[in-house]
């Protein structure tokens, strides 16, 4: 049954009736939403998108993940009739369930200006990541009102099992104050969760993959250059606060695997110190110690900005196992590669090539960086 509500104001023995009014646009509901999520009443949830765009070119309004790994996706109604909204929904379900980890990861990094999901959730929710994400996922469709036919429809496909909610938002005005009156159509507890899903790899606790990009590798060098970090036993990261949060997710032990947008995997080393600012790293030139900016460096600019916290360089110290130039990186099709400066490495298929080609642990005999196509 739809949804009908009502709201008094109550003054003494005064009673008023505030009759529900046309909200002045649906970009102002979107916009209360998207500032507000937790007004949905579906708890707390962590934001991966706004409009994200589907393999197939349409816009998701708002991709969400809870505290579980699940996703939400939350459509609204725009003007569109609440049959087509339900019949988008569904289309994007479609979509979603297939998203892995890692497509999961580069939508977040993609509308939050190349912030590592990892950090985020961890961020937001003050806890780690769950082993397994997206092993059920759920559609919300925001509407003021729907129909008999479609209220038929969602009720029917609920019942096969596909994790649908229409939730109705009524907007009330009183003088200068405005209410928005929230429902659902069906029990949230009754809500059933979808049966397909991907789960992200166990992750080992240890390996990490850093991307070694921007500026200094691929344009101009001024900033970090990877002979630098080979030389003097370093990875580095700046221009912004995301990139020092994302680097201080490296821990002394943690092991890392080196990577070169565009080119490949370059290097494997451990982590002996977290990071620091570019001007309280320090390494050794023939034998003497002295600040990094007093040894010879290929990155001229590694100082930019070197007492501004947000914008500095930052240096975390490796022990490397094993390097290679840019011109010698390795890489193979199907392997992992992310556009987060840092994150948790625990794609099998990239783990066990990289473990046989680096051989960090002396386990494996080292044969050549040259791609090897498996059978």
């Amino acid at each position: 049954m739809a949804i009908k509500f009502g709201l008094w104001r109550v003054d003494g023995t005064q009673i008023k009736q505030l009759p529900p009014e046309t909200i002045e646009s649906e970009k102002h509901l979107e916009e209360i939403i998207e500032a507000r999520v937790q007004i949905l009443g579906l708890g707390d949830l962590f934001v991966v998108g706004r409009q994200v765009i589907t393999d197939f070119g349409k816009l998701i309004d708002l991709l969400a993940m809870d505290g579980q790994g699940d996703l939400y996706i939350v459509e609204l109604k725009k003007g569109r009739t609440p049959r087509e909204v339900v019949a988008q929904a569904l289309e994007y379900g479609f979509w979603v369930k297939e998203l892995s980890f890692e497509a999961i990861s580069e939508l977040y990094a993609k509308h939050h200006q190349g912030e590592d999901f990892d950090s985020g959730f961890t961020s937001h929710f003050e806890a780690d990541l769950p082993e397994a994400v997206n092993t059920s996922h759920h559609l919300v469709v925001v509407a003021s009102r729907i129909d008999t036919s479609t209220e038929q429809i969602v009720e029917y496909v609920r019942d096969y099992g596909v994790p649908i909610n229409v939730l109705f938002f009524e907007y009330f005005r009183d003088d200068e104050r405005e209410y928005l009156a929230r429902g659902w159509l069906a029990d949230l507890e009754s809500e059933v969760p979808s049966p397909t899903g991907k789960k992200q790899a166990p992750w080992s606790g240890q390996d990490f993959y850093v991307a070694i990009g921007g500026k200094g590798v691929t344009e101009d060098k001024k900033w970090r250059n990877w002979e630098d970090m080979r030389s003097y036993g370093f990875v580095s990261s700046g221009h912004g606060h995301k990139y020092h949060k994302a680097l201080s997710n490296l821990y002394e032990g943690a092991r890392i695997w080196a990577y070169i947008p565009g080119s490949g995997y370059v290097g494997v080393g451990d982590v002996t110190e977290s990071a620091v600012p570019v001007h309280q790293f320090e390494v050794d030139v023939d034998g003497e110690r002295m600040p990094i900016m007093n040894a010879p460096l290929k990155a001229t600019n590694m100082d930019h900005d070197a007492q501004d916290k947000d914008l500095a360089e930052s240096l975390v110290r490796v022990d490397w196992k094993r390097t290679q130039p840019q011109a010698e990186a390795f890489q193979e099709k199907g392997m992992f590669a992310s556009p987060n400066v840092v994150a948790k490495l625990r794609h099998p298929f990239t783990l066990q090539r990289l473990r046989e080609v680096f051989d960090p642990d002396g386990d494996f005999a080292k044969p050549s960086l040259k791609p090897v196509t498996l059978k």
